[in-house]
């Protein structure tokens, strides 16, 4: 007989971890299933915003990712070569602190928290199927370890399982605002190389980041335009550092340190689909993703988590329809993540700055707010709607004047 569930989650991620934990927190009965078994690594930005960090504390974790030695990055800093921007990004409730946990150290975190909360955990679980009956998805078929093919059945099945999801691939949900790769990244770990909070560098044609992360090791993630993809990937560690040498006091810190892991290889399309239809729903990089240029993914995935958790909460106690929550759900994700995206997606060009763009940044020097509220968009704290409203820009451009 096939097992019955309100919720299958399939992914057990930054996205699909805390979804269960939400879920099976409100007494609902979760699976969640993931073909890794934890601890385990993945491709990876590393770094939690301020606004991330707030959803680990409101969930109890926050003490943990402290407790792994993580250390916290408490500044940003843009160096666009002619003007250096430094400051602090803050949340809404104030919150400035970010952190950039290996996922190897994070994910673990996660899923005994889905886990204590409730959840049924399946690590090492391949999903072979979405089962589709009528029109709609009523659960999964795969198989764990041992290799006996299971049929699990839910009242609903959620997507949590990346860009390349199953389950996205299953339904075929719609695409829009859709954006093709723009940057091909690299990245490494390097020992003994200090880093003053969240260093980021923009060169024409090229850019990378700086942060520190566990074990006293420093990450550095660089990306060039996708259209030289083919040339980046001949030659990695030499175009990789090659890139480096256009900030030179940059490069001689990382010259005098050492590198401890390979290469990872690091892209990203930029799309966002439709995250629900008749039984199932997406959440997390399966419902919308972008560029990592702004690092924005694991921030993105645990708001979108309390979201979708709640839409499903209301659907699944009868509080209000599904169409009714899920359409909720999706309008308030793409209300909140559609600036951030176009304004992620136009620095992912890694083209020069336009000339207004420019003079905003010459106008940003010396004044430590507005400098503040341009760090603030880049983490994801504050939309770049508002920072490049008229009224706003006037402000700035005034005080420079």
């Amino acid at each position: 007989m096939p097992d019955n569930y309100d919720a299958i989650i399939v992914g057990a991620r930054c996205a699909g971890a805390p979804t269960a934990m939400h879920l099976a927190a409100q007494g609902h009965k979760v699976l969640v299933v993931d073909r890794a078994t934890f601890p385990s690594d993945t491709v990876s930005t590393h770094m939690i915003h301020p606004r991330g960090v707030e959803a680990l504390e409101r969930w109890g974790l926050l003490d943990e990712v402290v407790a792994t030695g993580c250390p916290p990055i408490e500044s940003y800093s843009f160096d666009f070569g002619p003007v250096v921007l430094r400051g602090t990004a803050r949340t809404a409730a104030g919150s400035s602190t970010a952190y950039a946990p290996r996922r190897v150290v994070l994910d673990k975190i996660l899923v005994d928290a889905a886990a204590k909360a409730g959840a049924e955990v399946r690590e090492g679980f391949t999903v072979e199927d979405v089962l589709v009956e009528d029109g709609a998805v009523v659960g999964i078929r795969g198989h764990g370890e041992r290799g006996k093919t299971l049929e699990l059945r839910s009242r609903v099945t959620v997507g949590a399982d990346g860009r390349s999801s199953k389950v996205a691939k299953a339904v075929r949900p719609e695409h829009y605002h859709d954006k093709p790769v723009l940057q091909q990244g690299y990245y490494s770990y390097w020992r003994d190389l200090p880093v003053d909070g969240f260093e980021i560098y923009i060169r024409p044609d090229r850019g990378w980041a700086a942060l520190p992360t566990n074990d006293d090791l420093t990450l550095i993630v660089g990306g060039w335009p996708a259209v030289e993809a083919a040339a980046y990937r001949a030659d990695p560690e030499n175009n990789f550092l090659r890139t480096l040498d256009l900030a030179p006091a940059f490069a001689d810190r990382v010259r005098t340190a050492t590198r401890v892991e390979r290469f990872t290889a690091a892209s990203s399309p930029n799309f966002f689909r439709k995250p629900f239809g008749p039984g199932w729903a997406l959440v997390g990089d399966a419902g919308y993703t972008k560029d990592p240029i702004t690092a924005q993914g694991m921030s993105d995935a645990f708001v979108d988590s309390e979201r979708c958790a709640a839409a499903l909460d209301a659907a699944l106690t009868g509080a209000r329809s599904f169409d009714e929550a899920m359409d909720e759900y999706q309008r308030e994700r793409d209300e909140h993540a559609l600036p951030i995206y176009e304004f992620t997606t136009q620095l992912a060009t890694l083209e020069p700055p336009p000339p207004e763009m420019q003079q905003l940044l010459g106008a940003l020097h010396g004044n430590q707010e507005a400098i503040d509220g341009f760090v603030s968009v880049n983490a994801g704290c504050l939309s770049p709607m508002d920072f490049f409203s008229p009224d706003n820009i006037g402000r700035i451009m005034g005080a420079a004047a």
